[in-house]
């Protein structure tokens, strides 16, 4: 069992240097392009509901 987690860990470790990381550079590229969608998206959304409540106001409630 002990060598069995080992051996895990080992291949876990070997498999993470072969994996190609994003520079720093893209990274903060990337995620400020996510940052920025989602307010995008949110204030779409908070624009959507505030049409949706005043319509529900106006014409059912």
């Amino acid at each position: 069992m002990v060598s069995r987690l080992t051996s895990y860990f080992r291949e876990s470790q070997l498999e993470l240097k072969r994996v190609n990381w994003p520079t720093r550079q893209e990274t903060v590229r990337l995620t400020s392009m996510v940052i920025g969608l989602s307010l995008i998206f949110a204030v779409f959304l908070g624009i959507l509901d505030m049409v949706f409540n005043y319509i529900l106001v106006q014409y059912f409630i």
